[in-house]
């Protein structure tokens, strides 16, 4: 009950603050007015050519210099001439009252409100599409490379662990280094068990060597592979989601357009090939092969006359007979 009380006081707190007195419309009616008349972002001080700062008997002078030079007397013809001097009348006032000048000063300094057509309200920033896009993308990408931050740190806790564990078993817990290399059993974690039947199931475990300073993990092959602060993966921000996305998607479209291009090499070259081969047959005569030689089975037609053909081009047509 007490949280609802209290939300219900805050409530009517905001309420008290957003909503406008009288003054208050009555100040931004003429702000619009002042503004529409003599142009945008004149402000009482401006029209009256006086700084924020001056004084109340300031700008009585200058309010009675400006009222010479509006009075419609001296502006017979002129359109809007009463209204403005009528207006400018309002503007003193409101200056030379210290309760509405203050009022007035604080929307001068933090921005008068805007008419929506139901009430006057401050112009909020809202943000399209793409702003928040782009918020998104470097949140995320913000969290991930945390994220990273904190596997990395963790990772490295965990291989000095390994790695003093694997030294604690070749060394003694005196860790007084020996000479050669030494094979052990390091506890990965998990606790030993019993199976069934019984037995003891020891903990997940790794088989190490040891040699000097140098600790490696024993593969099945034989091989050793070093355990120390590289073998943690460091955060980078090119590992992020976003700046990963675009890189794979630059290195396919590169990808493709070399094998676009190589493919294209491929092809000219081959066709290159393939007319200096045909060009050579060509040249050589009597060759029985791209130019069958008269008596060949391969150059007589049915009824028993040569179809003599020759070689242009790559391609194979008949030849035209000499008359």
């Amino acid at each position: 009950m007490r949280v609802l009380h209290l939300v219900a006081f805050l409530a009517v707190l905001v309420t008290a603050v957003v909503a406008w007195t009288k003054e208050d419309h009555e100040i931004f009616d003429l702000v619009s007015a002042v503004e529409k008349a003599e142009g945008k972002d004149t402000s009482f001080y401006s029209w009256l050519d006086v700084p924020s700062t001056a004084s109340t008997p300031q700008i009585a002078k200058a309010y009675r210099k400006k009222s010479l030079q509006l009075h419609p007397d001296k502006n017979k013809g002129v359109k809007g001439a009463h209204e403005r001097f009528a207006r400018l009348g309002v503007v003193a006032a409101i200056l030379r009252d210290p309760a509405k000048r203050e009022r007035y000063d604080f929307f001068y300094k933090n921005g008068v409100p805007v008419w929506r057509g139901t009430g006057y309200y401050y112009s909020r920033f809202r943000p399209g599409l793409g702003t928040v896009l782009t918020f998104l993308v470097i949140i995320t990408s913000s969290l991930q490379y945390v994220v990273q931050k904190i596997n990395y740190n963790r990772d490295l806790k965990r291989i000095e662990e390994i790695v003093e564990q694997a030294r604690i078993a070749a060394w003694g817990l005196k860790m007084n280094p020996v000479e050669g290399q030494r094979k052990v059993k390091v506890n990965l974690g998990g606790q030993s068990r019993l199976d069934e039947d019984g037995n003891v199931i020891p903990g997940r475990t790794v088989d190490m060597v040891v040699e000097g300073s140098q600790v490696c993990i024993l593969e099945p092959d034989g091989s050793l592979l070093p355990v120390d602060s590289e073998t943690a993966v460091a955060p980078s921000i090119k590992r992020t989601w976003f700046l990963s996305l675009v890189t794979g998607l630059l290195g396919k479209v590169t990808g493709r357009d070399g094998a676009i291009q190589g493919a294209g090499q491929d092809g000219a070259v081959g066709e290159d090939e393939s007319d200096d081969a045909s060009g050579v047959s060509s040249d050589v005569p009597g060759s029985g092969t791209a130019t069958p030689k008269e008596g060949s089975d391969s150059g007589r037609s049915r009824n028993g006359k040569i179809a003599a053909t020759a070689m242009a081009g790559g391609r194979r047509r008949k030849a035209v007979k000499k008359k």
